[in-house]
């Protein structure tokens, strides 16, 4: 499979976790967490925007960037679907949520930081493409923000998913743009 399917198929995952995302209640799916695995595996296909935009400087550090955020995504998931586990037992949860907190070898790469990475590491491997296909980098950048935001600041799902189909459109419209014409303007 061509490494632009697979950062398509890896966009359609994110997309799909972050639609189950804004509908809350996680710990009412059964019988997997499918929000997180959906994230997980969309996660782990997109490390292949690695080898799908051209060669330069700035592509190796988006690459480096977008590497790191795909392994904290593994390990949020990974964490998240341990909290799943526990369903309803507040208990389990609190503790583990105090744990987690108390220990910023976790808390930062995992939980704060890292994920965010993969948003960065993508965007930066648009800017590749901001004298040519300037609209299709503007709508990953505002995508990324208004992830971020939506996370971090409003905790709206509905925004995050809104950011996340930008973010996705952009990113997909970046994979399959004309080539032959861009090779012209370069």
């Amino acid at each position: 499979m061509k490494p632009k399917n697979i950062c398509s198929i890896g966009l359609l995952f994110f997309v799909m976790s972050y639609v189950l995302f804004s509908q809350g209640a996680l710990n009412l799916q059964k019988p997997i967490d499918f929000a997180h695995w959906l994230n997980l595996i969309g996660a782990v296909l997109l490390f292949s925007f690695n080898f799908v935009f051209p060669k330069n400087t700035l592509n190796t550090l988006a690459s480096f960037i977008t590497a790191l955020g795909v392994i904290a995504h593994i390990g949020l998931c990974t964490i998240d679907i341990i909290f799943w586990s526990f369903g309803n037992n507040e208990i389990q949860s609190e503790a583990l949520s105090e744990h987690l907190s108390n220990t910023p070898s976790i808390l930062y790469p995992f939980v704060i930081v890292g994920p965010s990475l993969l948003f960065v590491g993508l965007s930066i491997h648009a800017l590749n493409f901001i004298k040519t296909e300037p609209i299709k980098v503007i709508m990953v950048l505002i995508g990324s923000i208004v992830i971020g935001l939506s996370f971090f600041l409003f905790k709206n799902g509905i925004f995050m998913l809104l950011g996340c189909i930008l973010f996705a459109l952009g990113l997909v419209l970046l994979v399959y743009r004309n080539e032959k014409i861009n090779e012209q303007k370069i």
